[in-house]
């Protein structure tokens, strides 16, 4: 009962887990390291688990001196591991030289050198959006007040001059002076407004937002929907979210246009749960996955990685705040969005943890 309980609970892990006995022979491994080797637990028990090991020096070192230590002893060392017919993948290696049972077993655990890679990039780019943050609140404030005293000079002399032609002047920096707070106000609308959080259903915002974009678009453009009913409602601000996935969404209609014109436009709302996810520096048990999908041209590679930063933008008449202002939506509620892009299918994946 004890072994079926630690062995459920290790199929809940994303990294992958592996018991061995005093010879290094596989008593147990969780669903991720069957998946990575394609064998089940069932066929890799009794094998040595340095016949997966392109190298299992480390191993037997580390498993020479765990041995001969009697309290808890921890080693950690690369290794490349190679199941039946799949690719190799480097993974760092903690072996953790423990008996877990009176049987004497010890535990390895393993993380791909990829997903520890996403963990330091996704940790990263939560630090930079805290720093674009502050840094855009300090700007908007410092733009605003001249703001208005440029356009409160610009209609007091608009009054006083008579010829029309410096008349029209005036008009031109009014308007200016008007576009530029419309800006401003945009990168100061997520922090205006205290988050009311409460139970949402991500399956209403969806199709809240997939009717305002259908309206704008009535030909040319299909929204599928690919729901995973299951999920649970996660606690955050409706209104919040639905910006968020509206301008994802508008982006990517506005990259399709042509794709429109042409009647094979296509965009793809799809939801899912995810297990064990690092979002930043936490682990999260569960979390939503929210995916749009379009079949664009992809996003250019010149602006691949900087795409959620503020003013940065593709389009000659964009303004390059939807997707930042999205970003930041997404991560008030403790969430990230990445992108991943090619010519013909860009995804942006909206994770927000579950409760």
């Amino acid at each position: 009962m004890m072994q079926s309980s630690m062995q459920s609970d290790f199929d809940l892990l994303a990294t992958l887990v592996v018991t061995l006995d005093s010879n290094q022979r596989v008593t147990s491994a969780n669903a991720a390291l069957e998946g990575l080797l394609g064998l089940s637990r069932r066929k890799l028990f009794g094998l040595p688990f340095g016949h997966f090991m392109q190298d299992s020096d480390a191993l037997d070192l580390a498993f020479a001196k765990g041995l001969k230590t009697p309290e808890q002893s921890i080693f950690r060392f690369e290794a490349t591991l190679q199941g039946l017919g799949h690719e190799e993948v480097i993974v760092q290696v903690q072996a953790n030289l423990t008996k877990i049972d009176q049987d004497g077993q010890w535990l390895l655990e393993m993380w791909p050198q990829s997903e520890q890679a996403k963990y330091h990039q996704d940790a990263q780019l939560q630090e930079l959006a805290e720093t674009n943050k502050m840094l855009l609140r300090n700007l908007a404030h410092e733009v605003k007040n001249p703001l208005g005293g440029i356009r409160g000079a610009a209609q007091l002399l608009g009054m006083e001059i008579m010829e029309p032609e410096l008349h029209e002047y005036t008009q031109v920096i009014m308007h200016e002076a008007d576009r530029l707070q419309a800006l401003v106000d945009r990168l100061l609308e997520p922090h205006r407004h205290p988050q009311s959080v409460e139970p949402v259903n991500i399956h209403e915002v969806c199709e809240h937002v997939r009717s305002l974009v259908l309206m704008e678009y009535p030909k040319g453009l299909t929204i599928e929907q690919n729901y995973d009913i299951s999920l649970p409602d996660l606690l955050g601000d409706r209104n919040q979210l639905i910006q968020a996935l509206l301008n994802i969404v508008q982006n990517a209609a506005l990259v399709l246009r042509p794709q429109i014109a042409q009647g094979r436009a296509r965009i793809e709302l799809r939801t899912r749960v995810a297990r064990q996810v690092h979002i930043g520096k936490k682990l999260h048990k569960l979390a939503l996955e929210l995916h749009v999908i379009d079949n664009g041209p992809g996003v250019a590679p010149e602006i691949r990685e900087r795409i959620f930063h503020p003013l940065v933008t593709g389009r000659d008449d964009g303004t390059g705040l939807g997707l930042s202002l999205a970003q930041t939506f997404v991560q008030r509620h403790h969430g990230m969005i990445e992108c991943e892009s090619t010519p013909g299918k860009t995804s942006f994946v909206i994770t927000i943890p579950l409760p």
